[in-house]
């Protein structure tokens, strides 16, 4: 009702961005640039928030889609100067942390997961299994290297080469990205772009994170006891929300839990 009463100051506000779940394109992706769009325009320009809270837990995913959604963040950060904080749930590891880094200060808990700097690529090989069975594979290209990582050829080293070449530009990248957010406030580790990952206490240690502190709490210790708190995160689609992709939600929640239990969770 303040805002509504002449010379009376509103309460402070903070806007929050719910990240949460696995980093991926595509329709099946509800971390990605073109889902959260909406909802980080929103949280920087609705209501005058005094500051911008990230709710981070995801175990990542990918690495284009974690730098898309970071430099929107940052650069709305800078456009409406608007501190961000972000503060980890359960864990912000690999493209999670990447989205961390887009704030100013980081929170953890004693015992979230942190790090996982790092590129993982994986896939499966089936060339003697379709022999055994007697299939043959039959592939017509144009480009010496169009199936290249055919999982029902013999691995090629090249193709292994090239990919492992690829894999090192993007940690370059995300090397980078981290030093830029974190600067002098990293420690000099020799694991601590080698994908190892930590908890937040050790992470605070190594300078991946700054303080234990959870969201409301250090919120209102900052802007006062009378914060609130507008809490904004991707929308499901009209068929989502009356269960017609069921089928597809499977498949999100299976590939969701195979990137969880990387970390124990």
């Amino acid at each position: 009702m303040k805002r509504w009463i002449p010379f009376m100051t509103p309460d402070p506000v903070v806007a929050v961005i719910r990240l949460h779940g696995q980093i991926s394109t595509g329709t099946r992706g509800q971390l990605n640039d073109v889902a959260m769009a909406p909802a980080i325009e929103r949280a920087f320009r609705k209501g005058s928030p005094k500051a911008v809270a990230l709710s981070i837990n995801s175990p990542g995913g990918s690495p284009v889609q974690s730098s898309l959604i970071a430099a929107r963040i940052k650069r709305l950060s800078e456009e409406k100067e608007i501190p961000v904080f972000a503060f980890v749930e359960d864990a912000a590891a690999s493209g999670g942390y990447w989205l961390a880094c887009a704030a100013d200060t980081i929170y953890v808990d004693r015992s979230s997961i942190v790090g996982s700097i790092g590129v993982i690529m994986a896939s499966f090989g089936f060339a003697d299994f379709i022999g055994k069975h007697g299939v043959e594979r039959r592939v017509y290209t144009s480009g010496e290297s169009k199936s290249q990582l055919d999982p029902f050829k013999p691995e090629d080293p090249k193709d292994v080469e090239h990919i492992k070449e690829i894999g090192g530009d993007i940690h370059d990248a995300f090397i980078e990205h981290v030093k830029a957010a974190r600067g002098d406030r990293l420690s000099d580790d020799p694991k601590l772009f080698s994908g190892q990952f930590w908890t937040g206490t050790k992470g605070i240690e190594l300078g991946l994170a700054d303080e234990i502190g959870h969201l409301v709490p250090v919120m209102k210790e900052k802007f006062g006891k009378d914060t609130k708190f507008a809490v904004y995160g991707p929308k499901k689609s009209l068929f989502r929300r009356f269960g017609a992709q069921i089928a597809e939600d499977a498949l999100t929640t299976l590939d969701e839990r195979t990137a969880w239990s990387r970390f124990g969770l």
